[in-house]
């Protein structure tokens, strides 16, 4: 796991492109295969829901859409943290289908955004306050490393 990308061990050798274009479909999967009947159910004190794992998502598509744009856009911009469990509050009663909804709605502009600019962006340098210096590319690779993160605690709530 690496500094910049906490999400790095998660990446499974597929083109990034690849990953990212496939998540909606596999979360809509995984929502299928849990039912709706437990898709607001947390597995475990503390733990989110499916439902809230992919109001997570979209919030995350959100911010690395806004990090990569500030990115593109400007010279070695600092990025924002947030603090995801605040986010997480306004989780609670929102339908994980709206939720998939949106994602799927960000996750496409984004894909448009990623193929406009890559290759040639790739080497844009950003600052994270919390994680240094990284680049645009370690902003996407972030992205695939967190799909594939979710979409793993997903499947194993479909499989329990």
């Amino acid at each position: 796991m690496s500094k910049e990308n906490p999400y790095d061990g998660f990446l499974d050798g597929r083109p990034l492109e690849i990953i990212l274009a496939s998540t909606p479909g596999a979360l809509a999967e995984a929502l299928a295969a849990i039912g709706d009947a437990k898709l607001a159910v947390a597995p475990a004190p503390g733990k989110w829901s499916a439902a809230e794992i992919i109001c997570h998502l979209a919030d995350c598509e959100l911010v690395f859409g806004f990090r990569l744009r500030q990115t593109l856009a400007e010279d070695g911009p600092t990025v924002q943290p947030f603090d995801q469990d605040k986010w997480a509050a306004m989780y609670p009663g929102v339908a994980a289908g709206h939720a998939l909804e949106v994602f799927t709605a960000l996750r496409g502009w984004n894909l448009r955004l990623l193929e406009a600019a890559l290759p040639e962006a790739a080497d844009r340098p950003a600052h994270h306050p919390e994680r240094g210096t990284m680049t645009f590319q370690t902003v996407v690779e972030t992205m695939a490393g967190h799909d594939l993160n979710h979409l793993g605690q997903l499947r194993r709530l479909a499989a329990a």
